[in-house]
């Protein structure tokens, strides 16, 4: 097990820098560029827009879920391990200024993260619950090539329902064994492996506004728990905040003595922590963007970005802070969870262990339901059998009871090289489709130029095939004549 090991770590950082790191940074380069810096400059529409009220069938229902609960669908998945093993994973291997390149490549793969669910929102096309979409469905019908949505599709369910999942489940397991300092007990893991799989299993069989209400409830929950506890810690060390930031800063470019890594590594592992934690340009939180019932597609790339923003600059940054304020000898420092949570008991005491299971639970597991929607999204892709559909909602449950048993170190590994071919995979077809995302993007900032809250038709875009769900203006009230109900 080990040589698999050593092998799928070899592979996955050949792949991650030869290939996955230079088509992120250049294509994210392209879209902040050709975007007029989009990611910054429309931030305030950001907020805007996930205030939008979600527009309604002639019966008065709901079309889908709202811009809100997308964003939450998205956020519980990016909000995960990633912030707190994944980040005291970067810092312990890549020291202080792996964050700084968090940071940067947070905001530049903001435009990628524009770009992909804007595309999403225009590819959409309908079901029982409301819409469904997807790098797949864009791929299919912006491109003409379902072979590569199918492709993207397999990866991705590989990826985020088996191994990501496994891993959130792993994670719960090793707080509470490493808390309660039982970490031999046989029984413990399968408990919690079973407890798991038994509240999955509840909510998934309650449809996409199930999962969209337990998210709902659980993303500002834990959010506010973890950032209030990072406070409290950052306020007990604050003299040495301003050294944290000269460290994040001034070993970002050059060799880190603490740690001993090289300038490279340190920009390969801030790169890959941040694209496991925010998703930017990964193409999983389309799958949600597409989901929203919103008047423009250009909505949910404004709103997705913004998930990027809140997923990194706020839960991953108060990890490293935490860590970077309460452990200022990061040699020999345990790496992911343990590094966390060594610097979290340290600085309030082991009370605070009780606390942090609560933490890691709501985190994981709204990113199992996360995970999990989005491979429900791509196997309805695939087949629309009922009985795929079943046999992969059994898979999933017994994945997330299985992650929790097992060692995490192959199942990362395996995951890094998965999340890299299906990054390449997702920016391939975004780049070949940007041309459209621009015009939406034009489409959009005139409309808003106008004072008109932008609604978005498929006439709008004379020549662009492969458009379903846009061919009537809709409102907050449904279809109606517009334009002068629209204005603001």
């Amino acid at each position: 097990m080990d040589a698999v090991n050593e092998w799928l770590l070899t592979w996955g950082d050949n792949l991650w820098t030869w290939l996955v790191l230079p088509i992120v940074v250049l294509l994210g380069l392209y879209f902040t560029v050709r975007s007029g810096v989009v990611q910054f400059r429309l931030i305030p529409e950001m907020f805007r827009t996930l205030r939008d009220r979600t527009p309604r069938t002639d019966t008065g229902e709901p079309q889908s879920v709202s811009a809100f609960q997308a964003f939450t669908i998205s956020a519980a998945s990016r909000v995960g391990v990633g912030n707190i093993a994944g980040v005291g994973t970067a810092i312990a291997i890549g020291g202080p200024g792996a964050i700084f390149w968090m940071w940067l490549m947070a905001f530049i793969g903001g435009a990628s993260a524009f770009i992909e669910s804007s595309l999403a929102q225009l590819y959409k096309t309908r079901d029982k619950d409301g819409f469904l979409g997807g790098p797949a469905y864009y791929m299919q019908r912006g491109l003409g090539a379902r072979w590569m949505g199918v492709l993207f599709a397999v990866i991705l369910i590989i990826c985020f329902p088996i191994a990501f999942s496994s891993l959130q489940a792993n994670t719960i397991k090793a707080t509470i064994s490493g808390s309660f300092g039982d970490e031999s007990a046989a029984w413990l893991p399968v408990v919690i492996g079973a407890a798991l799989a038994l509240l999955m299993g509840l909510v998934i069989f309650g449809g996409v506004r199930r999962i969209a209400s337990v998210t709902q409830t659980l993303v500002p929950v834990m959010a506010l728990l973890y950032l209030l506890l990072g406070l409290v810690i950052v306020a007990m060390h604050i003299e040495r905040l301003p050294e944290v930031f000269s460290l994040i800063f001034t070993q970002a470019f050059g060799p880190n003595e603490i740690v001993g890594a090289a300038l490279g590594y340190i920009i390969l592992t801030g790169v890959k922590r941040g694209m496991f934690s925010n998703e930017a340009g990964l193409g999983s939180a389309p799958n949600a963007g597409a989901s929203a019932a919103v008047t423009h597609p250009v909505k949910q790339g404004l709103v997705q970005t913004l998930g990027v923003y809140f997923d990194t600059f706020l839960v991953c940054s108060i990890t490293a802070f935490i860590i970077l304020v309460s452990v200022p000898d990061l040699a020999n420092a345990e790496r992911g969870i343990d590094l966390t949570q060594g610097a979290i008991v340290g600085a309030l005491g082991s009370w605070s262990n009780i606390l942090l299971i609560v933490i890691i639970f709501l985190l994981a597991f709204s990113s199992i339901l996360g995970n999990y929607y989005y491979g429900q999204t791509n196997i309805e892709f695939i087949t629309s059998n009922p009985g795929v559909l079943l046999g992969y909602r059994l898979f999933a449950i017994a994945a997330v009871f299985a992650g929790a048993l097992v060692s995490a170190d192959v199942v990362w590994n395996f995951a890094d090289g998965a999340m890299g071919f299906m990054a390449i995979v997702n920016l391939v077809a975004i780049a070949l489709l940007s041309g459209v995302a621009f015009k939406l993007l034009k489409d959009y900032t005139q409309q808003r130029r106008e004072g008109l809250d932008p609604v978005f038709t498929q006439a709008r875009l004379p020549g662009v095939r492969g458009i379903e769900v846009w061919e009537n203006e809709l409102s907050v009230t449904g279809p109606i004549d517009l334009p002068r109900a629209r204005r603001r």
